[in-house]
């Protein structure tokens, strides 16, 4: 069980049932990520798009005893994706948004004193290091999509890596699709031992790529997507191309 200096009140264990989806790849190394937390102080997880890592990881935390002394903390680089996983996890563990699964963003905060996992722009986490250089309110610290390396991920990264020493208990879980695996582990190494990688493959579905002729060059780029896509959801594309699914642009 973790041991955080924070203040807050010890909260009851989790109670509700925690389920992690047979369809998701992380699910199949859910025990490892387990035991690798229990054993490290920080875990670098390498999971493709796809992986289930955003949302599950969080509830293996949780399933661990962790979000009772302390929150954990789940960054995110966009607002949008803060608001998104953090109702997704809700709906997961059936629990109101702002109850037990929570989010905090740029002029809104959706939290409560129950909140268990509270998710976060990396700009939130990082302005929380201005009154508490310990971050004592977490017991956990997930940074979740590392590979953006945007000035607010590095500069999270180095504050944690120094952080590490001022609390042991603290545990800290780094996450990408495509970063230099070795390079993390190497810089988040204890004791000159690099820190423990664990890689969870994605789900990848099938890609069909159609060519249309140039267009107009008059025309703007918002009215060729819109025609192509209206192309498509006549049934003009050529090959085996099923247009019953969503269109991503």
């Amino acid at each position: 069980m973790s041991k955080t200096t924070s203040k807050e009140p010890i909260k009851e264990p989790w109670s509700a049932p925690i389920d992690f989806p047979s369809n998701l790849p992380i699910s199949l190394k859910a025990q490892e990520i387990t035991d690798a937390i229990a054993k490290h102080q920080l875990v670098i997880v390498a999971g493709e798009t796809g992986s289930g890592k955003t949302t599950q990881l969080p509830k293996i935390c949780l399933a661990m005893g962790y979000g009772q002394r302390g929150q954990i903390a789940h960054t995110q680089p966009r607002r949008i994706a803060a608001r998104t996983v953090a109702d997704r996890i809700a709906s997961e563990l059936n629990t109101q948004l702002g109850e037990g699964v929570g989010y905090q963003v740029r002029f809104t905060d959706k939290s409560s004193a129950d909140t268990r996992i509270k998710l976060m722009t990396d700009g939130v986490l990082l302005a929380e290091f201005q009154h508490d250089r310990r971050l004592s309110k977490y017991d956990v610290i997930i940074i979740d999509e590392a590979h953006e390396r945007s000035l607010n991920i590095d500069f999270l990264l180095g504050l944690l890596k120094s952080l590490c020493k001022k609390r042991p208990e603290l545990k800290i879980i780094i996450t990408s699709a495509t970063i230099d695996l070795a390079k993390f582990a190497e810089h988040f190494s204890i004791k000159g031992v690099p820190a423990p990688i664990i890689e969870v493959s994605g789900r990848t579905f099938p890609v069909e790529t159609l060519y249309w002729p140039p267009q107009d060059e008059n025309h703007a780029l918002p009215d060729i997507i819109v025609q192509t896509c209206e192309k498509v959801i006549r049934g003009e594309a050529k090959g085996e191309f099923n247009a019953r699914g969503d269109i991503l642009v």
